[in-house]
């Protein structure tokens, strides 16, 4: 008698969160098949089971949708804690896409559980997540990915994807090659890569594009790019990124439908070739979103997670001694923006200001 290939089994996941990350993986999971719980606080928990998740998917074109798809209520569970969520286990994976200011308490919570929890798949941005949930989880239990598609949250478990490009799965892992199958089942263009190491760094490599400068200055990713000393600040910031990576030995690594090797070739050019280069990329890769930091600061919400992205630039170049003088500004500057340290409208609008105080240091 024939039994199933394990690789096209129905996945049983825990998703962290149906943030934009979660809701959209989550739920084309949920779509194609798979079984879903997503862990949410109480207020948002009760929402979801009231109305469920709605994914705008139009802009793929192999769904030939034209309009959103709801997922109703009784396709997935929504749990209001993980005491909760574990009762509807056991799960072959968890999907793990949280901020990284939120990593610390999520940790709280999972320690006095982690021998019941399955492996994680990390999808938060930074390279610091994996090793905190590594020291909770154990290494054998922390699979390394990344997501480049864009997507934009309208509200609790409601998005809409802006930009199809893809996803990366660490390739090294036991589950690595179902989670690849059932992903690409779920049209997510999941791509294997046997560098966990490259397709962090590459991804955060990408994110640092225009991010904290918008943020700061209160402007967009194009009013940046096309002034000439904030154009020189960001060369200089990813080219001290660049730095660190050859430092480690860490290789730069196209992601799915993100060229990341020429980003980091037009880092190198002369300033007036790169530029509308990398204005197109900081413009495009986002879709039609403000950068992560501009979102964060002007929600008032007090967090940011520049200490994750520029700090841990800046935490590798102490460690392997290649000075990160650019990403150590602008990490202090936003912190304390978000800190409520320096008012909202120091550097509002005010881009010469801020390119003064930086000479000064």
């Amino acid at each position: 008698m024939a039994t199933p290939n394990s690789k096209t089994l129905p996945l049983k996941v825990l998703s962290f969160g149906a943030g934009a990350i979660g809701t959209y993986v989550g739920g084309s999971l949920a779509l194609a098949g798979h079984t879903l719980v997503f862990l949410e606080q109480t207020r948002v928990a009760e929402e979801l089971r009231q109305r469920g998740l709605r994914l705008d998917l139009s802009t793929d074109p192999r769904r030939k949708a034209k309009g959103a798809y709801l997922v109703e209520p009784s396709a997935f569970v929504v749990a209001a804690s993980l005491e909760e969520a574990l009762r509807y286990g056991p799960f072959d994976v968890a999907l793990y896409a949280l901020k990284s200011f939120d990593t610390p308490a999520a940790l709280e919570q999972i320690r006095p559980l982690s021998e019941k929890l399955p492996p994680f798949l990390c999808l938060s941005n930074g390279v610091d997540n994996e090793p905190a949930l590594a020291s909770v989880l154990g290494a054998e239990k922390v699979i390394y990915g990344t997501v480049t598609s864009a997507i934009g949250r309208k509200g609790p478990g409601e998005i809409v994807l802006e930009r199809l490009r893809g996803m990366g799965i660490a390739a090294a892992h036991p589950l690595s090659d179902r989670l690849l199958a059932a992903f690409e089942g779920a049209y997510l263009n999941a791509q294997a890569f046997p560098d966990a190491l490259a397709m962090k760094w590459s991804k955060m490599l990408t994110n640092l594009l225009a991010n904290p400068l918008s943020a700061i200055l209160d402007m967009t990713a194009a009013e940046i790019y096309a002034h000439p000393g904030l154009y020189r600040l960001e060369i200089a910031m990813l080219r001290e990124c660049l730095a660190v990576m050859k430092a480690q030995e860490i290789a730069v690594v196209d992601l799915p439908a993100t060229p990341v090797r020429a980003l980091a070739f037009a880092a190198s050019l002369p300033l007036w070739l790169s530029r509308p280069l990398l204005a197109r990329a900081a413009g495009g890769g986002r879709g039609a979103k403000m950068p992560s930091f501009h979102i964060d600061l002007h929600s008032g919400r007090g967090k940011t997670e520049v200490e994750y992205l520029h700090g841990a630039v800046v935490r590798a170049g102490e460690q392997v001694g290649v000075p990160t003088p650019v990403d150590r500004f602008l990490t202090d500057t936003l912190s304390a923006l978000a800190r409520g340290e320096i008012p909202m409208q120091e550097y509002a609008h005010r881009p010469d200001d801020l390119l003064r105080q930086i000479s000064l240091r």
